[in-house]
């Protein structure tokens, strides 16, 4: 593993000829699963960021989520979206609890179309025994594990049977598991990207220090097939999270998933609570913002889709 790690913002692409005549004809949708989707981003699974209703209407209109599993009532949620002729997409851990949800799940035949398996350190002995498990009882379900940083916990998580990798670790804004353990990928968020790409087999996701719409560019540059995308899609409208006022100005509470705020618990805390500027307008709207730079990226490239990016060159400044 390369120990002069880089970040998004150490690096620029280099554009090539334009070859469409509009930016609007560039293709931003990505085939993932079973699935193409209308961008290849998705909203962290993080109580603060996504809800039942905001997962249906992500569904309804051609993105992906994945639920949290906070608080969540899965075995509801699944039943609805199957009723609805909707994809269903959960997340769950590695513990007795969510032995039991799988249980109910397959007893009651509501098999999810994609489960997360969601936890701190997913290169562990717990991660590959839950895959299995899953495995063996759901063998039509996609599987995502993580979280990771290395290529080698790729190589184990998709031996051991995942679909695809979710990569990053204490990169995210929410996140202390930096200052608190010495741990992670923090600084160098882009050069694992590319490192785990270069072994995966499968589709990996690029998680955490995700701050602008060119930083979902450089991810896929750098092989991710997907980009999970937390404090950037939180603070409007129709986001969960209490709205606060502070020095006059309206914020949206916006928290990690291992913070005591979260967990209620006071011990092994990896994760904080964050105000985000109030947003009047919609999360769809950031949306499709987002798809704007995406094309204007796409034209950048030489080409017409997703694709394209996989082939620019990148220009190191000097540190």
């Amino acid at each position: 593993m390369d120990k002069n790690g880089f970040d998004f913002k150490d690096f620029t692409l280099i554009p090539k000829m334009c070859v469409v005549k509009s930016r609007s004809e560039c293709d931003t949708s990505v085939f993932f699963g079973k699935q193409r989707f209308s961008l290849p981003i998705m909203p962290a699974n993080m109580e603060s960021v996504i809800n039942h209703e905001l997962a249906e209407k992500m569904a309804k209109n051609g993105f992906f989520y994945v639920l949290h599993r906070f608080n969540a009532n899965e075995l509801d949620f699944v039943k609805n979206m199957k009723e609805k002729g909707l994809f269903s997409s959960i997340s769950i851990g590695v513990n007795e609890d969510s032995y039991s949800l799988l249980n109910q799940l397959k007893e009651k035949d509501l098999i999810p179309d994609y489960i997360t398996i969601d936890i701190a350190h997913g290169h562990s002995i717990k991660m590959k025994e839950v895959v299995s498990y899953v495995k063996g009882i759901m063998p039509t379900t996609f599987i995502i594990g993580g979280n990771v940083c290395t290529p080698e916990a790729v190589i184990d998580l998709e031996s051991w049977g995942c679909d695809a990798v979710k990569c990053g670790i204490a990169a995210g804004s929410a996140c202390t598991t930096d200052p608190t353990t010495g741990f992670g990928n923090r600084g160098w968020q882009a050069s694992m990207i590319e490192e785990c790409a270069a072994v995966a087999k499968k589709p990996i996701i690029s998680d955490g220090g995700i701050k602008r719409p060119s930083d979902i560019t450089k991810s896929i540059a750098l092989g991710a097939t997907m980009v999970m995308v937390g404090g950037m899609l939180t603070g409007f409208e129709d986001s969960p999270g209490n709205v606060v006022e502070h020095e006059g100005k309206k914020f949206k509470e916006f928290w990690g998933s291992a913070s005591q705020f979260q967990s209620n618990k006071s011990n092994r805390i990896e994760g904080k609570k964050l105000l985000v500027e109030y947003k009047s307008k919609s999360v769809f709207d950031e949306l499709q913002y987002i798809k704007e730079c995406l094309q204007s990226s796409i034209s950048y490239s030489g080409g017409r889709n997703l694709d394209y990016l996989n082939y620019v060159e990148k220009c190191f400044f000097n540190n």
